[in-house]
């Protein structure tokens, strides 16, 4: 299992933060991602993105919607030099007043259902990935694996999570594994 990979949060993370993010018009990279996300491409890692989406269950959006956009995401990573690997998302909400939606899951971050979907989908070796996301939530394969995670500070405290590192941005996280796997390779 030679496969590593960053686990990217997607709101937040990737783009500005927009309650319940749907329209392509609305879609706005965050300074550096895509800066990031193409330094972590030619080092190797499969960028693979795990996102909740109870707008979904909320009846604020459809999959269909959701997934548009993550098509339009996609191309305009393409154009930027960054391939995604893959999306991996949750529809579900416990309280959803659509019966279909209204679930408690096992894919809902904080549990870690997307995280293992994807990790048997592309056989990803943990020990040599990170994940990336702006809550603690976000990183919750990194407190039951050897992942490493990096919290982009939104004044949310560290706490006692395993393997997390606190940085300002998508951007700095990609340089400091970048850096680590260039050592790794070296050692």
């Amino acid at each position: 299992m030679n496969n590593k990979a960053v686990f990217l949060d997607r709101d937040g993370t990737i783009n500005v933060e927009k309650n319940y993010l749907y329209k392509r018009e609305e879609f706005e990279f965050l300074p550096g991602a895509l800066d990031g996300m193409r330094m972590l491409c030619e080092s190797g890692f499969q960028l693979i993105v795990i996102t909740n989406q109870s707008g979904i269950a909320r009846g604020l959006y459809t999959e269909t919607d959701f997934i548009k956009l993550t098509e339009y995401i996609k191309d305009r990573c393409i154009e930027n030099g960054v391939y995604l690997t893959d999306t991996f998302y949750c529809p579900h909400y416990p309280y959803s007043t659509i019966s279909k939606y209204r679930k408690q899951c096992n894919c809902r971050k904080p549990k870690t259902g997307l995280f293992e979907r994807a990790i048997d989908a592309y056989d990803i070796d943990l020990s040599h990935s990170y994940a990336i996301g702006d809550k603690l939530r976000d990183l919750s394969i990194c407190t039951k694996s050897e992942c490493k995670g990096f919290l982009i500070d939104d004044h949310e405290e560290q706490g006692t999570e395993r393997n997390v590192r606190i940085v300002t941005s998508l951007y700095e996280a990609a340089q400091i594994i970048v850096c680590e796997s260039e050592k790794n390779t070296l050692s």
